[in-house]
């Protein structure tokens, strides 16, 4: 059975760091085009970053270009996303997402990936 579960979300204040982790089980991370994802409170869900692994590319939302980086631990079988110089925008539910077809090539984050974490939220406020 294919899971995702994210966790490490929290409440921070402007200017620190979270790390969010998506440890997934029932399929292998490293084959599968991986991402995550935010909804804000009465905003549709956007893609934050994204990983194709059939060409290696790696994308990221403008708004958060240079403060979050994307990443995994193949051993682990999870996923990353640590956010730096955290801004109020950034308070959303983050959800980690995967499609299932091996080695897909994606060209940006898209909503239409097949596997889905629960949640976490994260808030950032003094």
């Amino acid at each position: 059975q294919v899971q995702l579960v994210e966790s490490g979300g929290g409440l921070v204040q402007p200017g620190g760091s979270l790390r969010l982790s998506c440890a997934a089980s029932g399929f292998a991370l490293d084959y599968h085009a991986i991402g995550w994802f935010r909804q804000a409170p009465g905003k549709e869900r956007e893609g934050v970053s994204c990983i194709s692994p059939s060409d290696g590319n790696t994308y990221y939302a403008d708004s958060v270009k240079g403060r979050f980086t994307i990443s995994r631990d193949n051993a682990k079988n999870t996923m990353y996303l640590q956010m730096n110089s955290l801004k109020s925008e950034d308070t959303a539910v983050y959800y980690c997402a995967a499609v299932a077809t091996p080695m897909a090539t994606i060209r940006g984050c898209y909503l239409g990936m097949d596997y889905w974490g629960q949640g976490t939220q994260v808030t950032v406020s003094s």
